[in-house]
């Protein structure tokens, strides 16, 4: 009888994950559900899955082996892209980057702008990318 080719499977109970026998070795059989791609992720989504990936691997893994990382970076890109737009909102208001300060100064507008912009982006990262 050909065995070639032929692999034993078991399941744990503990884990609820399926084993594929190569050899001598278990093998998880794991397999990332179609729910589980979509869309690429923006910005904020790939700073998560990177930060999760090499500063939290322990974090990455237990939400890649549950079908949960990639909609974790989709849920907290949506909410920082939102708190991006807040702050932008409110730090340009602060700052003084008005449309008539746009039309009168173009240059100081756009220092401005890039400075609020940079606020931001550090708020999102130091508050949701890498906590």
């Amino acid at each position: 009888m050909n065995t070639m080719g032929y692999r034993k499977m078991k399941h744990n109970e503990k884990n609820g994950l399926d084993y594929v026998k190569n050899g001598d070795y278990w093998i998880p059989a794991i397999t990332i559900p179609e729910h589980e791609t979509g869309p690429a992720l923006n910005r904020w989504g790939q700073a998560r899955m990177t930060f999760l990936k090499e500063k939290r691997p322990w974090e990455y893994e237990t939400r890649l082996i549950h079908a949960k990382l990639y909609s974790h970076c989709r849920e907290l890109e949506q909410q920082a892209e939102e708190r991006y737009d807040t702050l932008m909102e409110q730090l340009t208001k602060e700052a003084g980057a008005t449309e008539s300060l746009k039309a009168s100064d173009p240059m100081k507008w756009v220092g401005l702008m890039n400075n609020c912009k940079a606020q931001a982006e550090e708020i999102i990262y130091s508050e949701m990318i890498y906590v």
